[in-house]
């Protein structure tokens, strides 16, 4: 159940308008920026709950007429707006579940498949399919940021920018390991696998946050690029790869024009993962805080597509699971976005 209290977010409404009106809040610029996003956003919230509960009073009382004088034109109404109302209280649980202001930054997304050749690799392609698929659906941009072709079929590893509001708040929930069990189209002798690829993501980062990379930190590394599908094949060594010593990150940009622009590309891709793991260090020590055990580290198995001896997706962390194998293959994942935002509720 998702708990909403209305008084606290009115109470952080009246704080973050008195902080505006202290002397020197408009001196930093980027700090009374995020603020400002910060206090809108908890408005929004305030403004539609008490616009859903209109709504409901409102339904109310005409079902109240109804009962006193039954009009078969006005319970047609009645219905539509109870489905309308339906579908509202859905949108609005979702803004609950994404509150925090890291969802709603643009995410990127990273795939390599795990050991297994062309099977793993034709998997993670399949994978890159869903996700592009589903950003589709929800109007999002999708740019490569870097992409290295299988050696037969699929792909050794791409990385995509989903640019769109809550885009972050919704891919959270699919980092982690995912498994597939089918047929192998690449076993002549029709045997059944298991392969695997582990999904990466990342909120964006913006220059409202402040993360320093010295330069002593890092190794870049320069080499020939190679576009997707053959497109965008540089002759000179213009895709960058940086690697963040300290922690162990590595990113890769090739899709730029130049060497320059795949270096800035790149080092906002490192700041992200930076910022990424400092959110999850954030969630750990709440959770910790609670008594709470939940999973959020790289690696967990989070998923996994069965279409051999029978059709199947499940979500191991929430148990959420149907059998349209195919249409979540194609992109419809977000009953399983939603069940995961739920049991994460607070964290």
């Amino acid at each position: 159940m998702i708990h909403f209290d209305l008084a606290q977010k009115q109470s952080k409404v009246e704080a973050l308008e008195a902080e505006m009106v202290v002397e020197g809040f408009w001196d930093d610029h980027k700090k009374s920026a995020q603020h400002i996003q910060t206090l809108n956003q908890i408005k929004k919230i305030v403004e539609t709950y008490n616009q859903l509960i209109k709504r409901i009073d409102d339904g109310l009382d005409t079902l109240a007429l109804l009962k006193e004088e039954f009009d078969e034109e006005f319970k047609e109404m009645l219905e539509l707006e109870v489905k309308d109302i339906e579908k509202e209280l859905d949108s609005f649980s979702i803004m609950i579940l994404l509150s925090h202001d890291y969802d709603q930054k643009n995410a990127i997304v990273e795939i390599h498949p795990g050991a297994g050749g062309t099977e793993s690799q034709d998997f993670a392609e399949m994978l890159y399919r869903m996700y592009t698929r589903w950003a589709q659906d929800k109007k999002y941009k999708v740019s490569v940021l870097n992409y290295l072709d299988g050696d037969e079929a699929g792909l050794k590893a791409v990385s995509f920018l989903v640019s769109g509001p809550l885009a972050y708040g919704y891919l959270k929930a699919e980092k982690g390991v995912h498994r597939l069990v089918r047929i192998s189209p690449f076993d002549s002798s029709g045997r059944r696998h298991t392969s695997f690829a582990s999904v990466d993501v990342a909120p964006e980062f913006d220059n409202s946050i402040e993360i320093v990379i010295n330069p002593e930190d890092i190794d870049v590394d320069t080499m020939r690029a190679s576009g997707a599908g053959g497109q965008h094949v540089n002759k000179t060594d213009s895709a960058v790869r940086i690697t963040h010593k300290e922690s162990g990150i590595v990113v890769t940009c090739q899709t730029g024009r130049s060497q320059l622009q795949n270096r800035e590309e790149a080092l906002m891709m490192l700041k992200s993962k930076l910022y990424q793991r400092e959110i999850e260090q954030q969630q750990a020590n709440l959770a910790a805080i609670k008594g709470e055990q939940k999973l959020i580290e790289w690696g967990s198995q989070i998923r996994s597509y069965v279409m051999h001896p029978y059709s199947m997706v499940k979500d191991h962390r929430t148990k959420h699971e149907t059998s349209q194998v195919d249409d979540v293959l194609d992109g419809e994942i977000d009953d399983f976005i939603e069940a995961f935002l739920k049991m994460n509720v607070g964290v």
